[in-house]
């Protein structure tokens, strides 16, 4: 049985993870899902809890008619220095054979200590992510069309969208992440 270790900040949780998921379900028997910069939330680029994020992929795995039982999510936080943060992970995290990332900092941290890493193929990067979702919030376009329809309902209807909005009056303005 081998076990796939897929980690990302899911800020939030859109269609293009779900690409993503689909892709490492093609290859592996389970998946955990490392929900990342777990400690981090109420900012214009970290702007919902770990707990939150876990909610939409719960809602989206659902959605989607796939199998809980074939998922672990499990929050992992940031280490204060690089070279601590696979052994963070490993103490938390359950066994995994393979982990499918396409962060350059994750692959390499990864793959120093052994590990074998894949890429994901992205879906319409420009369109799908994280970035595009929360600019197009901030600048009241359709940010809809990124997430899954019941994530958007979750997002509404727990004060999520206002929350990133009202973040923009105490953050600094939105940047563009390098």
């Amino acid at each position: 049985m081998t076990t796939g270790l897929v980690i990302g900040r899911f800020q939030p949780f859109h269609k293009g993870h779900i690409h993503a998921i689909e892709y490492v379900r093609k290859n592996v028997d389970k998946i955990i899902i490392g929900v990342g910069s777990a400690l981090d939330s109420h900012t214009l680029n970290n702007p919902f809890t770990a707990a939150e994020r876990i909610e939409m992929i719960l809602i989206a795995i659902k959605e989607m008619g796939w199998t809980l039982s074939d998922f672990l999510i499990i929050p992992i936080p940031d280490a204060p220095y690089h070279k601590e943060w696979v052994s963070i992970v490993e103490s938390i995290v359950p066994h995994f054979d393979v982990v499918y990332s396409n962060d350059p900092l994750t692959k390499i941290l990864f793959m120093e200590e052994g590990y074998t890493v894949k890429d994901i193929p992205l879906l319409e990067r420009e369109h799908y992510s994280g970035e595009e979702f929360r600019k197009r919030v901030i600048e009241g376009e359709n940010w809809r069309e990124i997430v899954t329809e019941k994530v958007a309902k979750y997002l509404e209807e727990h004060g999520l969208i206002k929350r990133l909005i009202e973040l923009t009056k105490t953050d600094k303005p939105f940047q563009k992440e390098i």
